[in-house]
């Protein structure tokens, strides 16, 4: 099996790096000027332990792979980047590649499966950063991160059981579960805090914001009659696995904002639970107020912490 990291950023970065490290054949997929210092000098991987430089192969263009019938692709893409990623994708290696959805939210499994027929969900649990070209760091060591892994929309088969196999062999812990979702919909209310992180400096004020986004989250998902674990269930599927040693500026959110992209993922956090909310008409006031100024702070270039959380609450009505 090839595995093909498509969006070698922080959490594919990490991924690719891994899996290269412990004899996996690789290749990463990477874009502008991070795949320039990839190509020329190569990716460094960088963990509370040491610094590495990988020579990973890598290209900017699925069109520059010559695909393989035993390849697997792991999409570690940014959900707003997984329109054009897929479409890419589906021109060069066909529908029947398995594409295996490495990313937060639960849109891109949908997006996956209009063009896919072989379709898989993980549940990202994975502390990195990545503010430079050529440069990923992994926060969490000796495991890197939780990676548990299902067929979408449920399942298991052999190539879910496989990929969890290469990842616990790579730093990594993975499960196969066949309710994976449930996972990913548990994942989805903590990431709604991921706008506050980036949006606000710390406080009460944001600590506040982050608990009614969830608890409103919380409420439309149960509205629209989604699974999701428990608070009690992730927690001990955590434990004390996951051990941040290398500190880190904030999450994916914060990175996009700290980079300068000029878009967020926040539309397919934030913005899942306020469609929902609209499909079942219910209001979202903190979650739309919170996509609507992430959205605005990206456009804007505003750096992380520009926004005070006192002024977010107030304009969700709080």
């Amino acid at each position: 099996m090839r595995l093909v990291v498509f969006g070698a950023g922080a959490v594919g970065g990490v991924i690719a790096g891994r899996l290269f490290e412990h004899g996996n054949e690789v290749v990463a997929i990477a874009r502008g000027a991070h795949f320039e210092a990839m190509r020329d000098h190569g990716m460094r991987l960088v963990d509370p332990d040491r610094k590495v430089t990988l020579s990973i192969p890598v290209v900017d263009d699925p069109a520059r792979i010559d695909w393989r019938a035993d390849d697997v692709v792991l999409m570690t893409t940014k959900t707003q980047d997984s329109t054009g990623a897929m479409d890419s994708l589906a021109a060069e290696a066909g529908s029947e590649v398995p594409v295996v959805c490495v990313q937060n939210g639960v849109e891109n499994e949908r997006i996956a499966s209009r063009r896919f027929e072989h379709v898989y969900a993980i549940c990202v649990m994975l502390p990195a950063e990545h503010l430079e070209p050529g440069v990923v760091a992994a926060s969490s060591a000796p495991v890197s991160g939780l990676l548990d892994i299902g067929r979408y929309p449920q399942g298991v088969d052999d190539v879910a059981c496989a990929v969890a196999v290469v990842l616990s062999g790579s730093t990594f812990e993975s499960i196969p579960r066949e309710d994976v979702m449930r996972w990913k919909y548990r994942k989805l209310l903590m990431n709604l805090g991921n706008a506050v992180e980036a949006l606000c400096a710390p406080g009460d004020d944001a600590i506040e914001l982050g608990r009614l986004a969830r608890r409103e989250g919380s409420a439309v998902l149960r509205a629209a009659g989604i699974d999701f674990v428990s608070i009690e269930e992730d927690r001990e599927r955590r434990g004390e696995r996951l051990t941040p040693r290398l500190p880190r500026g904030g999450g994916s959110t914060w990175q996009s904002l700290r980079r300068g992209t000029g878009v967020l993922e926040t539309d397919y956090l934030n913005g899942e639970v306020v469609l929902l909310a609209r499909l079942h008409g219910m209001p979202s006031p903190v979650n739309a107020r919170l996509q609507s100024a992430a959205n605005d702070a990206a456009r804007r270039g505003l750096p992380p912490g520009s926004l005070r959380a006192s002024d977010l609450l107030k304009g969700a009505g709080c």
